[in-house]
């Protein structure tokens, strides 16, 4: 059945945040802030990496960088959309809304942080993309089976360390990846791909930015430029009308 991919996605991360959740009490703040710095690295590598999947092709023998402008260009003009939209502070206001809803944490709760890295690290990767894709064109849920096992496993790390904003996380991705599905036919002729790996090219700079906040006293707003991630449909429909479109 169409859509049962992110049900069962989301379904992983209630359970995985379930156990995480279980095991933070036995967790002492030591050993948590370890943990979030192991998590930040590892999080950091996953994202370079897949960046440079997606930059750097071997032909003919040679290393060759492909995609570079537009990462760039993709990356400004979805930080200008999201600055002037400031999704960052509506996210952790949206956090803040539900950490008093649910009446968890104090002031010096993680929970906002939580909900908004954890969001915006389930929702930027190429899996849910194409995983969406696949589900609304042909049912088939396979990709985003195996995203499940990836974000149950990430939600246990995450809660332990972060607290129990990551569960609501699950609600952005059914949403996110819902709505992907529900317009797959849609988009469908616009997906190729090259449009695929731009996309992904971005989603994995924003993954290593999550990375890097995880790291640093210095945030860098990752929600602001979640609209980068859209920009290369936009030059995608450029190139449609516009033949000389360089990119």
């Amino acid at each position: 059945m169409i859509g049962t991919g992110t049900l069962v996605n989301m379904a992983a991360i209630i359970v995985g945040g379930g156990i995480g959740l279980a095991v933070r009490g036995g967790l002492p703040e030591r050993i948590r802030r370890t943990t979030l710095s192991a998590i930040g690295l590892a999080v950091l590598v996953l994202g370079i990496s897949g960046s440079l999947v997606q930059m750097f092709k071997l032909e003919n023998g040679a290393l060759t960088s492909t995609q570079g402008i537009t990462m760039i260009l993709a990356l400004v003009i979805g930080s200008l959309i999201g600055g002037a939209l400031n999704i960052e502070q509506r996210l952790e206001n949206l956090g803040a809304i539900l950490q008093k809803l649910f009446r968890v944490g104090d002031h010096h709760s993680t929970f906002v942080e939580g909900f908004v890295s954890a969001t915006i690290l389930y929702c930027v990767g190429a899996m849910a993309i194409l995983g969406s894709l696949e589900d609304g064109l042909s049912g088939n849920a396979t990709t985003l089976y195996a995203k499940s096992i990836l974000d149950g496993t990430t939600a246990i790390f995450f809660t332990a360390t972060l607290g129990p904003g990551v569960f609501l996380s699950a609600l952005t991705v059914g949403i996110y990846q819902g709505s992907i599905t529900l317009l797959a036919r849609s988009v469908q002729p616009l997906m190729n791909d090259l449009l695929i790996s731009q996309m992904s090219l971005v989603g994995s700079v924003l993954i290593a930015g999550i990375g890097f906040n995880f790291l640093s006293e210095k945030k860098i707003p990752v929600a602001n430029l979640l609209p980068a991630v859209f920009i290369p449909i936009l030059f995608q429909l450029a190139a449609y009308y516009i033949p000389f479109w360089p990119f």
